[in-house]
């Protein structure tokens, strides 16, 4: 409840910031992809594209090179994860397995079940 009141505190000023930020900068830039051309930067040809695009773009551009960087940066921990979970599963396994299976009463395996409550 309260991630959801945070996300709305502080999503929405930053959703309407946006919106009013691309209001603001409707004015046309010339985009140029050659950085290395001499002359007048407005007689260079180019795109002529709006303020807001150019930076929601980069912005997006950010935020999918940070998440693909953190995706790279973790694969270690998921792979470990992944060992875990499948140690864990077949742990569990062999535990049924060992449960299913009739013993003697004079096992000290049902005495350490009955201790830690597993049954």
């Amino acid at each position: 409840m309260v991630n959801k009141i945070v996300g709305w505190v502080v999503l929405v000023p930053l959703c309407l910031g946006l919106v009013v930020f691309a209001l603001a900068n409707k004015q046309l830039i010339v985009i140029n992809f050659n950085p290395f051309a001499a002359g007048d930067g407005a007689a260079l040809p180019g795109y002529g594209v709006p303020l807001f695009v150019v930076l929601y773009v980069v912005l997006l551009i950010g935020v999918l090179a940070g998440g693909l960087a953190t995706w790279f940066t973790q694969g270690h921990h998921r792979r470990r994860e992944k060992h875990w979970r499948r140690e864990a599963q077949t742990l569990t396994s062999e535990l049924e397995r060992l449960r299913k299976t009739p013993r003697s009463p004079a096992s000290p395996s049902g005495d350490v079940d009955d201790l830690l409550e597993l049954r």
